[in-house]
């Protein structure tokens, strides 16, 4: 599911070459949630790691993202990690966009037929995929 938050960048990190085949770039985006400001990290990966160029500390953006998680087994202890993607990274407009983000082409009918929104900072929109991820037929779990 792709997700979207406005504010201000707050830091930017210099790429890493991860291994052979990975690179990351991360940077932190400074949201407005409630009393206090929310400072929460994103990483660009592979090709998207120049998508922050354009921008420097405290320019106002809109980032693009897509919620990321898996587990890892260390010594027979399960880890689990989660990644905030980034995929695209605009300049942030007057206020929150109309219409659910302009990339996605889903039938207005769909998204009225979802129930309210239950997050409540307005800077931060789940927005549906365009295609369900697996069916039943996929699934070959045993559960």
């Amino acid at each position: 599911m792709a997700y979207d938050v406005t504010g201000r960048l707050h830091e930017i990190f210099d790429e890493q070459q991860v291994s052979d085949k990975f690179r990351k770039r991360e940077f932190v985006l400074e949201v407005q949630d409630g009393q206090y400001p929310e400072q929460i990290k994103f990483q660009l990966v592979q090709d998207k790691t120049a998508l922050i160029d354009p921008y420097k500390m405290g320019d106002e953006v809109k980032v693009t993202f897509n919620l990321r998680g898996r587990g890892f087994n260390k010594n027979g202890q399960m880890l689990y990690f989660t990644n905030l993607e980034a995929w695209r990274i605009e300049p942030a407009t007057g206020g929150a966009p109309a219409g659910g983000g302009g990339s996605y082409s889903q039938p207005q009918q769909q998204a009225a037929a979802r129930p309210a929104a239950q997050n409540q900072n307005p800077n931060l929109r789940a927005q549906p995929t365009a295609q369900p991820i697996a069916g039943d037929d996929d699934n070959d779990l045993p559960f």
